[in-house]
């Protein structure tokens, strides 16, 4: 295992904490302009998550409609049903449907769920999803921000199997080794360059969970664009069993 990386999964709580877990939950608070830009103003919701920690599985359930929405990788399928379990909307081999997409095309209710489906689990399990089979870590040169912080970078890259934004990926550390920053361009929305930055780390039964995410676009430097913010999700009540 890459230093780094082993030095980052002790910081977030350990692999002997982390196999021994299996869902987290959370109240989770998805907000920014990018919802309504892709169509899905509905997506600026507050959801009840439930995800699965050691298969990429994840289910949404919004607060007020009852809406749910529910994405699994092994099944490569995903729904949208009413509270009351009538369908509204599903995929099969979702990815493939954003084929000749660009950033400025509209979602139908199951890509937008797909999208946030897979890209929420991805939050909820990094970084120890970078020890799963497949899956490549190692460390790059380090990062400077703009505020002067220097920080410590993973390059990571996932196997087709692993639903993600882009198949690989850049995870930026702080001296402790909690997660900081990471950086991808998702193919499902024309590969926008993308800095996500996290804050707000709190321990949830022994395992580090970061409380706070705001999306930025990337320029070709590598700098963020802080002047908007086009998603935002904020976690709360965060259980771990």
């Amino acid at each position: 295992m890459d230093a780094l990386l082993a030095k980052v999964i002790e910081r977030h709580g350990g692999l002997d904490r982390w196999n021994t877990a299996s869902t987290l939950t959370t109240r989770l608070t998805y907000g920014g302009p990018f919802w309504a830009f892709k169509g899905r103003p509905d997506f600026d919701s507050i959801e009840l998550v439930e995800a699965d920690l050691h298969r990429e599985r994840i289910r949404h359930v919004q607060e007020g409609t009852g809406q749910i929405t529910e994405y699994d990788s092994d099944t490569d399928r995903v729904t949208v049903t009413a509270a009351d379990g009538s369908l509204i909307d599903e995929l099969t081999n979702p990815r493939a449907s954003f084929a000749g997409h660009t950033q400025e095309s509209q979602w139908t209710l199951a890509q937008a769920a797909y999208f946030r489906g897979y890209a929420t689990w991805h939050y909820l399990v990094e970084p120890f999803l970078f020890t799963w089979p497949g899956v490549e870590a190692h460390e790059i040169e380090p990062w400077t921000e703009e505020n002067g912080e220097s920080w410590r970078v993973l390059r990571v890259t996932f196997p087709e199997s692993v639903h993600t934004h882009t198949d690989t990926q850049l995870y930026y550390f702080d001296d402790s080794g909690l997660l900081r920053r990471m950086d991808y361009q998702p193919v499902v929305n024309g590969s926008s360059p993308v800095a996500h930055y996290v804050s707000g780390a709190t321990e949830v039964d022994g395992l580090v969970v970061p409380t706070r995410r705001r999306i930025h676009i990337r320029q070709e430097d590598r700098t963020p664009d802080l002047s908007w913010t086009p998603i935002t999700l904020d976690l709360a009540d965060v259980r771990i069993r």
